[in-house]
Parts: C-alpha cells; sequence; structure tokens
C-alpha cells in the first residue's frame, strides 16, 4: 500500500517532494490518520485523497497535528477530507472495537502483539490489564481464549464507556470486566494475589508500575506481559538493553523470575523501540 501510494502522489508531486512525504499511515475503521511535515502541509488534501483512492473503504482522513501525549494518550488530529468524524468501527481478529480516535488511545498497530498474548492465555485464567484503553487486548483474549475472566482497568472515562459498548458488541458479558479507575489503586483496593498473568500495554509507566503487576498476580505466581519504549543504536540490541533495568527492580523486589521472550513490537522514531517482554514470575514470597 505504500508502493501504492506513492505511485498515486507521484503523478503530481515531483521526487523532490515526495521525499517529504510520510508513506506510513493507519487506518481505524474507516478513518485514515496521516502525518504531515512542515514541507508536506500544502499537499496534505492531495495526500488524503491519494489514500481514500487507495482504500475504497477509507470514509475520513484526519492529520496527526500533535505527539500522543498526557495520561489518557490522546493526540490531536485535524480533518483533512472526507466526512467530519472520530467515531468509527474497528475491525480485528473477528472483533468489533467502537473507538472514538479522538477521546481514547488506540493503535491498530498492535494486531499482531494482541493475538500473540491470546494465544498464550490457559483455559481458566484470570488475567488483569492495567491499561486496558477500549479493551483491545481484553476482547481478542476472551474472544479467542477459554479465559475465566479479564478485569480491565482504564483511568479514561471515554474509554471505559467505549470498552464497555464493546463488550456489549463481542458478547462478552461476565468474561470482560471494565472498570474505571487508576491502575494502581484498583490493585490495591480489589485485585490483589487474583491473577495468573498481568498485561501493561503502557510503556510510559511499565518500570514504575511493575510492583502493582506482581501484587495483582496470584501467589503462586503466574505471567507478566511487559512493554516499554527503549532506545538502542545500529550496533544494540532494544531487548537485550531494556533487561538490565527490569532485572534490577524485580530482583529489588525479592522476585524470582525468567525474562522467557522479548521481541521488537515496532519501531517507535529513529534509534527508538516499542519492546515486549514476558516474564515468568516464579511463586511469589513475598512484596
Amino acid at each position: 500500500m505504500r508502493k501504492r501510494l506513492r505511485k498515486i502522489l507521484s503523478e503530481f508531486l515531483s521526487p523532490a517532494e515526495l521525499d517529504y512525504v510520510y508513506s506510513s499511515y493507519e487506518i481505524v475503521g474507516d478513518i485514515a490518520i496521516i502525518k504531515l511535515t512542515d514541507k508536506s502541509q500544502k499537499h496534505g488534501k492531495a495526500i488524503a485523497d491519494a489514500i481514500m483512492k487507495a482504500h475504497r473503504n477509507v470514509k475520513t482522513v484526519l492529520a496527526q497535528a500533535s505527539a500522543v501525549r498526557g495520561d489518557l494518550r490522546l493526540r490531536e488530529l485535524k480533518h483533512i477530507t472526507g466526512e467530519d468524524k472520530a467515531v468509527t468501527i474497528h475491525r480485528e481478529s473477528k472483533c468489533l472495537f467502537l473507538v472514538d480516535i479522538k477521546k481514547c488511545y488506540f493503535s491498530p498497530r498492535l494486531l499482531y502483539e494482541r493475538m500473540r498474548i491470546a494465544e498464550q492465555v490457559k483455559s481458566g485464567e484470570v488475567v488483569v490489564n492495567m491499561f486496558a484503553g477500549v479493551g483491545c487486548f481484553s476482547i481478542i483474549i476472551a474472544k479467542h481464549a477459554d479465559v475465566e475472566k479479564i478485569h480491565s482497568i482504564d483511568v479514561n472515562p471515554s474509554a471505559v464507556a467505549f470498552m464497555k459498548e464493546n463488550v456489549r458488541l463481542n458478547r462478552l458479558y461476565g468474561k470482560v470486566i471494565p472498570i474505571l479507575g487508576e491502575a494502581k489503586e484498583t490493585i490495591e483496593q480489589k485485585l490483589c494475589h487474583v491473577a495468573d498473568r498481568v498485561l501493561m500495554p503502557l510503556p510510559e509507566k511499565a518500570l514504575e508500575y511493575l510492583p502493582s503487576a506482581l501484587l495483582a498476580l496470584k501467589k503462586t505466581g503466574g505471567w507478566i506481559h511487559y512493554y516499554d519504549f527503549e532506545h538502542a543504536t545500529k550496533d544494540e540490541d532494544p531487548i537485550e538493553k531494556a533487561k538490565p533495568k527490569i532485572t534490577e527492580k524485580l530482583a529489588n523486589l525479592n522476585v524470582a523470575f525468567n525474562i522467557a521472550y522479548g521481541r521488537v513490537v515496532r519501531t517507535t522514531g529513529p534509534n527508538w523501540y516499542q519492546i515486549a517482554l514476558d516474564i515468568k514470575i516464579d511463586p511469589i514470597r513475598s512484596l
């Protein structure tokens, strides 16, 4: 699709102008989200029209006007062409997700990662999702694994409202439990030692919230799926570079563990990577 977009754009942009056009973009439901550089701003409408030509299902094109920021992980989006809207239904892994992309964090780029985790969940497990958003990880797990229950926490009232609607859309009543609240407080008050598996899909706070993830695990131990951002040069392995700080944190918490698997989820900027670590926690002695 990137090649197709550049081919369409080459009909009216010079090679020099094409160099300033981001070839990557996101599609959430029937909404496309593009990034424009200072030099490609003037071609925003043409780029948006090219995307709609390449993707007949796209009804709206928005431009990202700020980085993802704040505790709610939101970004400013500017309407470029098509219907002026931010609410859509996204289809992924046989699940439906209603989302307002201006009010809720949502990334279609985690499609593979969500199914990778779902395939690891064993029958009868209890899962705690500490940063659930509109429920993507939780709902895909509940749809594809014989899970007992998934406690899905998020601090964003809009995200939790959409999560509740997504539970209804996917007929997962009683399986996915939406909870409005701050993850650390919610675990301390309601979810101590209940989980076989804890998800931490918020890289900005993963290391800080690791003790809370441990507190949510059953005393018999279990799995933590940990996500982080890591800087690494071309000669460095971002997975290996991330391990020492995780090791130090868990060692200070008197926890026996094994980092069983790690992978780079995606690049997020020059020499910056989002990584995933699957951490097996042995029976917990004390916290």
